[in-house]
């Protein structure tokens, strides 16, 4: 009886309660009664976790699947469980961007070059802020051709703490991202950087400015992604959730995007499953009080 009494409500304005209740069998007394009934506590609670769920969602672009909405949702005072939070958006149509999609920009890497190890072996945890890095070039396609990013990553953190954008991807991109890092404090004395063999990464430039900062190399193999995956998946995340989704018209345009998208977004209030979804910021504010 619920059922029809819903539907009926549904199609309010469009026939006319006597027609309506005709056609289903139903008393329009008992309709009266089931649409001045106060809603339950549970119905009450749903329709404000919807609400939670939505603006969580709308709030991500678009970007968060139910697990992340879940998690930000129970931040927020909204605790429920992942396949509520699941039934919901679907019942909304709130759809995730991401694919398993992924793209590969160009990269040229010299397979036998240079004699340094692989530090990292896979194991893309830190506990300390600024021991273990990983970094990658990626490319932004613009109208005026391709901008090139170079970026360092914070194992601990998540944290992207270096980037430097331009529309070349000679060895000066990866040291100005680098270079980035350690202005900002991310970089200690003995930290691991970790990359793949891209021919910028194993340049001697880029060693003789390693060396200067007491940074220890590492490298994965050649033609491996996996072996570089953290600052991989940054990079799908940054293809998936902001440049797949935006047209620029030059490199300029690309850099200041992806720069507010980084700093605001990516930084400061995209959770991480992997950080107990928390956000870059909020787990190296805590490394940091931690390590005081």
């Amino acid at each position: 009886m619920k059922t029809k009494y819903s539907f009926i409500l549904s199609e309010e304005g469009n026939y006319s309660i006597r027609d309506r209740c005709t056609w289903l069998g139903v008393s329009r007394s008992g309709y009266h009664d089931f649409k001045t009934r106060p809603k339950s506590f549970t119905a009450r609670w749903r329709e404000g976790l919807t609400r939670m769920i939505i603006k969580v969602f709308h709030a991500s672009d678009a970007t968060y699947g139910y697990r992340r909405v879940c998690a930000e949702a129970a931040r927020k005072g909204w605790p429920a469980d992942p396949q509520t939070v699941r039934t919901i958006m679907a019942e909304q149509g709130l759809v995730s961007v991401w694919t398993t999609r992924r793209r590969r920009g160009p990269k040229t890497t010299v397979p036998g070059a240079g004699n340094y190890p692989d530090l990292i072996n896979r194991d893309f945890t830190a506990t300390e802020v600024g021991t273990k890095l990983v970094g990658d070039i990626t490319y932004i396609p613009t109208w005026d051709g391709f901008a090139f990013m170079a970026t360092v990553i914070d194992l601990a953190t998540k944290k992207c703490v270096g980037y430097a954008i331009a529309d070349h991807m000679r060895t000066d991109l990866v040291i100005e991202a680098l270079a980035m890092a350690r202005r900002n404090g991310a970089v200690k004395p003995d930290a691991i950087f970790h990359s793949d063999r891209g021919t910028q990464y194993m340049s001697a430039q880029f060693e003789k400015y390693c060396d200067t900062l007491n940074i220890r190399r590492s490298v994965g193999r050649t033609g491996i992604c996996y072996d570089n995956a953290a600052a991989e998946s940054f990079n799908g995340t940054l293809k998936v959730e902001r440049c797949d989704r935006t047209a620029y018209p030059s490199v300029e345009h690309a850099r200041k995007d992806v720069t507010r998208w980084v700093e605001l977004r990516y930084n400061q209030t995209r959770i991480h499953s992997s950080l107990g979804y928390r956000t870059p910021n909020e787990m190296e504010r805590e490394l940091l009080l931690t390590a005081a």
